[in-house]
């Protein structure tokens, strides 16, 4: 939670954080796709919005309110996290495992299990393996939302209170991703019950992250799963159940809703958001680098 003395600081700072993060973003994607004609799933279109909270962050914290980056989450801490860092490079590809089981037991899906011992084929398996390895690289990209929503924002957000700064992130997270359902990112038979399902998604997503984060102390384990989530997870869901049941994008969004959930339910059952590791840092606390 962060100290008395900080609360005027985190009002100055969050009304800019958010004008920065949304204006930045949105006023981006139109003039990307109105005046740029870039396509939705160019890189050039993604990578300027979606590096707009990080880059909202780091203009708060260094020259609105000075507050410098000591409790960033920015030491990699390789040594105590590396479990974690792992759990966030599996999980992905393992909740895709078990979204996939769902669908095949639901009729939604007839996987093809030619390879060895009734598995995949090897040409799935490398092409998971493939799109695991892109999340890796592509971690400090993802840092550009992690650094800002899950490192600067919520931790400010109703002092810090667990449950309602995680639903009020996770609500915030929603909304700044709302215009790419009108840019051609994602194309939703029903617009409305499209987003609703997405901004849940949303929720769920941000309770994982934010105990990853939490337990490591590092915005890079977030980073990772987020990366996975978005080149691992989601691209092997969409290839595969995208317009199946008749929902377009919201039945491999409907589907794994229900392996997240099963996730969140045991963190928030555990009361695992609710244990500080020891390597937490002090908000204002001079900032060192390192690895731990």
């Amino acid at each position: 939670m962060l100290a008395n003395h900080a609360k005027p600081v985190t009002r100055r700072g969050v009304p800019v954080f958010l004008l920065i993060s949304f204006a930045g973003t949105w006023l981006w994607l139109l003039f990307a796709r109105a005046g740029l004609d870039l396509s939705p799933l160019s890189p050039l279109l993604q990578l300027p919005g979606f590096c707009m909270p990080g880059i909202a962050a780091v203009v708060v914290r260094r020259w609105i309110t000075n507050e410098g980056f000591a409790d960033a989450g920015m030491r990699l801490r390789l040594n105590s996290a590396w479990r974690y860092y792992v759990v966030a490079w599996l999980g992905p590809p393992l909740i895709a495992a078990a979204t996939l089981a769902l669908a095949a037991a639901l009729g939604l899906w007839d996987p093809d299990l030619s390879g060895p011992g009734g598995l995949p084929g090897t040409k799935e398996l490398a092409t998971v393996l493939g799109l695991m390895t892109v999340a890796l690289f592509l971690t400090p990209l993802y840092a550009g939302e992690e650094f800002g929503w899950t490192s600067y924002l919520r931790p400010r957000l109703f002092g810090g209170r667990t449950v309602p700064s995680i639903i009020a992130t996770g609500l915030i997270w929603a909304v700044w991703h709302f215009p790419l359902a009108f840019v051609g990112y994602v194309e939703f038979t029903n617009v409305v019950i499209g987003l609703a399902v997405w901004t849940l998604s949303f929720q769920l997503q941000e309770i994982i992250l934010m105990w990853l984060y939490q337990r490591s102390g590092s915005v890079w384990v977030a980073s990772l799963a987020h990366a996975g989530n978005n080149m691992v997870l989601f691209l092997i869901l969409g290839e595969t159940l995208d317009g199946r049941g008749g929902l377009g994008p919201v039945t491999p969004m409907l589907l794994v809703l229900v392996p997240i959930a099963l996730i969140c339910l045991w963190i928030i059952g555990t009361r695992r958001l609710t244990r500080e590791r020891r390597t937490a840092e002090p908000l204002l606390a001079p900032h060192v680098a390192g690895t731990d």
